[in-house]
């Protein structure tokens, strides 16, 4: 892939944007993001408000993650054996019919929070199957040359999503707390839809019968590529430490005062710098020691982590989550397209499992790692300790991995 300046961007995009099978992807990928950012808003305000407990806003990641630890491989089996547009068509199905329920269970004043957890967990499982199957089909859906541009359009549809959905999430929970998981299984269903009319142009055909050795063997690639595991397991270690959006029920309403309106502008923050950077990596590809801009990235997060722990002004901390989603957004892209670049594409399924799993390990178990700490030493505390440990992994990592630090291109 030619990453150098002989590349016109915006004539890279418009020409993304012609292809049927990448805008198709592009808007269900949109519209699934969307009902999922919905989903943390809803399901994390109405937990605290019935249990007040930093320690059950932590179970909720952990009841996200369980289901992808043991569905991991079996995830990544299906990715690579079946269609993958049908995969991720069923799989948003599935949510759809979750969120029914839960907007059916909360209009009528049924639904506790036991039947959440159980709702979440069936979340948790259908995005296992969901992820690497979405993340293995898009090289499938666009032009040959333009996966770092595709990469960054499909981060940047999702980080949009991210500011949308949060804010209006609030906004429409403030109205009624069932609406937003309404709006959830309209956009999920309407998703599953586009995914539907999507034609991949180099369709995956499996050459050898499953095995125990077969699903496993993402595994194997991904030890075999030192830079794709010290790339995954920085984000892992930074990501679980510095988890302070699992707190932000807590922020919102103890700390800072504010609603759920003010949640879901917290919630969509680091979105805002997401997207902004993600805009700026698409007009500007990053071509030279990218290695080197993944770690100081991961610093940057870590520094913010801290500004906003210790934050108590509304704006103040809304500049801290733009900072931590704008360092964020490097270290995806750089981890996204050397997983995508680095293995064989009929692997990519399974590879794509066992990447999701330790990014889910990272985003719900640091979830439930800061509402447990926060539990013990409270939510400041937590979150400041959280983004201090960050900083210290990244400084490791460039000891222990030169060959992730080393490396200077996306190619």
């Amino acid at each position: 892939m030619n990453t150098g300046s002989t590349i016109v961007p915006s004539a890279n995009t418009q020409a993304l944007f012609r292809h049927r099978p990448f805008l198709l992807f592009f808007i269900a990928r949109g519209i699934s993001s969307f009902a999922y950012q919905i989903a943390a808003v809803a399901v994390g305000w109405q937990v605290y408000a019935l249990t007040h407990s930093a320690f059950d806003l932590g179970l909720i990641g952990l009841a996200q993650f369980l289901p992808v630890a043991g569905l991991t491989f079996f995830a990544g089996h299906a990715a690579d054996r079946y269609p993958r547009q049908l995969v991720v068509r069923l799989c948003q199905i599935i949510e759809g019919t979750v969120a029914v329920f839960l907007a059916w269970g909360c209009a009528a004043g049924w639904l506790t929070v036991v039947e959440i957890f159980a709702a979440v967990t069936l979340l948790g499982a259908a995005r296992a199957f969901e992820s690497p199957a979405v993340s293995a089909l898009l090289p499938g859906v666009v032009p040959e040359g333009l996966l770092q541009k595709g990469t960054a359009l499909s981060a940047s549809v999702f980080q949009a999503a991210t500011i949308i959905g949060p804010a209006l999430g609030g906004v429409i929970y403030a109205f009624h707390p069932a609406a937003p998981y309404a709006v959830m299984a309209a956009g999920w269903l309407l998703a599953g839809v586009l995914m539907g009319g999507i034609e991949v142009d180099r369709p995956v055909h499996p050459k050898e019968p499953p095995s125990v050795a077969w699903l496993s063997a993402g595994v194997g690639v991904m030890r075999r590529k030192q830079a794709i595991v010290a790339t995954i397991s920085l984000d892992l270690f930074a990501v679980l430490l510095g988890g302070a959006t699992a707190l932000l029920p807590v922020y919102a309403k103890d700390i800072l005062h504010t609603g759920p309106w003010g949640l879901g502008v917290l919630r969509g923050a680091p979105a805002v710098g997401a997207l902004l950077m993600t805009l700026w990596i698409t007009r500007f590809p990053l071509n030279r020691r990218v290695g080197l801009r993944m770690f100081q990235a991961v610093i940057v997060f870590g520094a913010a982590t801290i500004l906003f722990g210790v934050s108590r002004s509304v704006p103040l901390s809304i500049i801290a989550l733009v900072l931590m989603g704008a360092s964020d957004m490097v270290s995806v892209v750089i981890r996204l397209s050397l997983v995508q670049l680095r293995t064989p594409d009929e692997m990519r399924g399974r590879v794509g499992a066992v990447n999701f799993l330790f990014i889910n390990a990272s985003n719900q178990l640091g979830e439930f790692e800061s509402g447990f700490t926060a539990a013990l030493f409270g939510a400041v505390p937590a979150v400041v300790l959280g983004g201090v440990g960050t900083i210290a992994v990244a400084l490791l990592w460039m000891r222990l991995f030169p060959a992730l630090r080393n490396v200077e291109r996306l190619e």
